[in-house]
């Protein structure tokens, strides 16, 4: 019986932190110690590495997402490893998972296998505070907002444009709508409210994008929390909020270094959502790891139609950074489904199933290199996969220019991928990136998410009702035009039905909503229901998390 990944995760022998940090140069005393494998880099450090030349940026992204999974985090963590392995001076860049997937449905985000980051329960759980402190400082905004109201509203805040919602690391359905400030006048305002998670928050976007404490204030100021009768916008700024925010905020934007099984550098640090923002981890994390290491690998949340244009078009652009080359993950089994296969059946050999889902692989690798950057496709194996099949896959990625590799590091390690190592390393030294974002700051916001949506999506147009036509007028005569838009949607098509696979194409992406994020400084277009307080299943993987008799938790994936 194989060993589950906690099991595998707690018999792996770590390293002191300060060891980690030593094979990137990092002194022990610039190293703030959260126990003996944890740790965040000081200020004064990341400072100095500012004229160090940087490394090289590689992208780990996927096609698009199935119920059978495709293994995005776990071959970062495999393909860091692997660079190492072969003698590369690497490091990783991860987002830090959200408790409430832990406990929910999904599981942990620090890998699988013999690919994973370590401790493995302390990043799935507390880790080192960050979201908490993201909370606090989200929830105190949104008290200060209500304690303006409750002593005379001078700014003049309309209550029923109050935009600023409250959050908490968990999923809770019941608290999705409330309404909140009953029990009497003493408790203000009785109005409308509601709950996100954590990682929904704006304020977790603008500390993934922000550059440095200064930059994070200045950020914070901006968020737009409501509007005035004349739907003037009232800001973070105009509460007094963001000095007090940022004290919340000053310990956990320094990024977090931990270590892979193989005892390979990790930096983990902030997780914004994929939909509704960008889905990266930080930039502070991304800037300082490529100061320290010659390749960094990284990865952006679901396939590459969200994940990795939005770390293109927001991210790079934002940081300027500039990515190298990227890594498209694909399954055998997640191909099949996009073929048409159903889950249960996905054992069996199925070859033209496999050729038909390709067409899905093809059109992210296309899309891809369409922003300039070189790709190779990373196949992550499975014990059923059959040779013809993985033959199928080699001949389709060979058609679009990029070299498909067969993967084992769940099983395996570094030695799994050593072969990818050195294609990413071959690729990367071979052809130069001419990375470009697929759309001008200067272009109308309109045109911008129809960009994305024809040249992405293979859409053939956008539609929006009146109301939102005019939105799209209104943020750009409020001086917000040349932000990049974040297209919300869901991930598991190209188009806006979940349940269309494969590559669809001609069909029509409806803008059923725009959210301002004028802090972290990108434009929502909500294309779809986009969920961000989720639920707990019927039965939550919470049921299966315990200690046992020894104190270890048991049950965590």
């Amino acid at each position: 019986m194989a060993k589950s990944d906690i099991e595998i995760a707690r018999e792996a022998t770590m390293q002191p932190i300060t060891e980690i940090g030593s094979k990137l140069g990092i002194p022990a005393d610039q190293v703030l110690q959260y126990g003996p494998y944890k740790g965040k880099l000081s200020f004064d450090f990341i400072n100095s590495l500012d004229s160090k030349p940087d490394g090289k940026l590689i992208l780990v992204t996927a096609i698009t997402p199935t119920p059978a999974g495709e293994g995005k985090t776990t071959t970062t963590v495999g393909l860091g490893d692997g660079l190492n392995r072969i003698g590369k001076k690497a490091a990783i860049c991860l987002r830090e998972p959200s408790q409430g997937p832990c406990f929910g449905m999904k599981g942990g985000a620090a890998g699988g296998g013999y690919a994973q980051v370590v401790p493995m329960e302390d990043i799935n759980l507390h880790f080192t505070g960050d979201f908490h402190a993201i909370g606090i400082a989200h929830n105190l905004l949104s008290a200060l907002i209500d304690n303006h109201i409750y002593w005379g509203n001078e700014l003049g805040i309309d209550l029923r444009r109050v935009s600023w919602r409250r959050v908490v690391d968990m999923n809770d359905r019941s608290l999705r709508s409330i309404v909140s400030s009953l029990g009497g006048v003493s408790n203000g305002f009785p109005r409308e409210d509601g709950f996100d998670i954590v990682v929904a928050s704006e304020v977790m976007a603008i500390f993934c994008l922000a550059k440095d404490l200064n930059d994070l204030t200045e950020r914070l100021s901006r968020i737009v929390v409501a509007q005035r009768r004349d739907k003037s916008p009232v800001t973070a700024g105009d509460l007094m909020a963001p000095g007090p925010m940022a004290v919340l905020l000053k310990d956990a934007i320094s990024p977090n270094l931990v270590q892979t099984l193989e005892n390979n550098p990790a930096f983990i640090h902030g997780g914004p959502f994929a939909n509704i923002a960008h889905g990266c981890n930080s930039v502070i994390a991304t800037r300082t790891a490529l100061k320290l290491a010659d390749y960094v690998v990284t990865e952006a949340g679901f396939g590459a139609d969200l994940g990795a244009e939005k770390f293109f078009d927001i991210k790079c652009r934002k940081a300027g950074l500039k990515p190298a080359a990227a890594v498209v993950v694909a399954t055998i089994r997640a191909l099949k489904m996009h073929g048409g296969v159903a889950k249960e059946n996905l054992g069996q050999e199925n070859v033209e199933a496999v050729k038909k889902g390709c067409s899905n692989l093809a059109r992210h690798l296309a899309n891809v290199k369409s922003f300039g950057v070189p790709v190779v496709v990373a196949i992550n194996r499975f014990s059923a996969d059959t040779d013809a099949e993985v033959a199928a896959v080699q001949e389709v990625a060979k058609t679009q220019g990029a070299k498909a590799i067969l993967c084992n590091h769940w099983a395996e390690g570094s030695k799994g991928t050593e072969e990818l190592a050195h294609e990413v390393v071959r690729v990367v030294d071979s052809q130069t990136a001419n990375f470009s974002p697929i759309y001008p700051d200067d272009m109308p916001l309109w045109d911008k998410v129809k960009t994305i949506a024809t040249r992405l999506y293979g859409a053939s147009d956008i539609i929006a009702d009146k109301a939102v036509r005019n939105r799209f007028k209104e943020l750009e005569d409020m001086g917000y035009g040349d932000l990049p838009v974040c297209m919300a949607k869901t991930q598991y098509s190209f188009s806006t039905d979940p349940n269309l696979k494969g590559a669809p194409s001609g069909h029509v992406v409806p803008v059923r909503e725009l959210r301002l994020s004028a802090g972290a400084g990108f434009v929502v277009a909500i294309c779809g229901e986009i969920m961000t307080m989720p639920g707990l299943p019927r039965v939550p993987s919470a049921h299966n998390i315990k200690l046992d008799a020894n104190g270890q938790i048991e049950g965590l994936f």
